[in-house]
């Protein structure tokens, strides 16, 4: 059973930041890659950022290019997103998610920065 569960939504000013985390089990987390999605009020849900299994490729949407940082840590099974200079347009409900013949979702986590 998939299973995972965003942490470290919260409210923060312009320019602020937060740490998100996802912790995931019922699966060899290490084998699979792992992507953050969001979802704005009023718009479709969108690819934030995506690393693969050992890290060797990172993507990032050009929305959140050199503020956002993901990162895993296979021995905690958790994936990590870094959020550094948040603009009111990053606010959205934060989704972990992973595929696995089908997609598997979090929760979600809200974020809502204000100016």
């Amino acid at each position: 059973q998939v299973q995972l569960v965003e942490s470290g939504g919260g409210l923060v000013q312009a320019g602020g930041s937060l740490r998100l985390s996802c912790a995931a089990s019922g699966f060899t987390f290490s084998s699979y890659t792992m992507s953050w999605y969001r979802q704005a009020p009023g718009k479709e849900r969108e690819m934030v950022a995506t690393i693969t299994s050992s890290a060797g490729r990172i993507y990032y949407a050009d929305s959140v290019k050199g503020r956002f940082t993901i990162s895993r840590d296979n021995a905690k099974n958790t994936v990590y997103l870094q959020m550094n200079g948040l603009k009111p347009e990053d606010t959205a409900v934060y989704y972990c998610n992973v595929r696995i013949t089908i997609n598997y979702w979090g929760k979600g986590t809200l974020v809502t920065v204000s100016s």
